[in-house]
């Protein structure tokens, strides 16, 4: 029998397979397409906040950010509390980028989904989230911690 865990890895794996082919379709990148979401739900944060969460090196993530700020996708605004920081907010034409992000991966979740029910659905999304907190900061053991 597969383990659970590889089988999260894998479906994971293929998830973002699918993300990648979606938003290339659009013209654009996963990492430009991920960060426009995560600030669509925490806009104004400073670089570091990003690059964490991304899972990508600072220096990657601002070389990304100037591209998408020449683009006209975003904006660095300095931070108030650090004038070393910068916030990054998104711009009125990242924002219609977003709606067509959101379109173009549209039918991803249903298409993932596709032969379970509704209450199938339900429990899964539920064992995910329990899951997930499993792993939440502060949860998690020395080894995955610390590498």
């Amino acid at each position: 029998m597969t383990s659970t865990a590889y089988l999260l890895s894998d479906t994971a794996r293929l998830l973002r397979r699918a993300f990648d082919a979606r938003v290339r379709q659009l013209g654009m990148t996963s990492s430009q397409a991920r960060l426009l979401l995560m600030l669509d739900h925490a806009e104004g944060e400073n670089q570091g906040f990003y690059a964490e969460r991304l899972e990508v090196e600072a220096i990657s993530l601002c070389r990304l950010i100037d591209r998408m700020e020449e683009a006209g996708l975003l904006e660095r605004r300095r931070d108030p509390a650090d004038r070393r920081a910068w916030r990054v907010h998104l711009t009125e034409r990242s924002r219609q980028v977003i709606d067509q992000v959101r379109a173009g991966l549209a039918g991803m979740e249903e298409e993932m989904l596709t032969g379970l029910t509704h209450g199938e659905r339900e429990g899964l999304a539920g064992l995910l989230e329990k899951v997930r907190g499993n792993f939440a900061e502060g949860r998690t053991s020395g080894v995955l911690a610390h590498g």
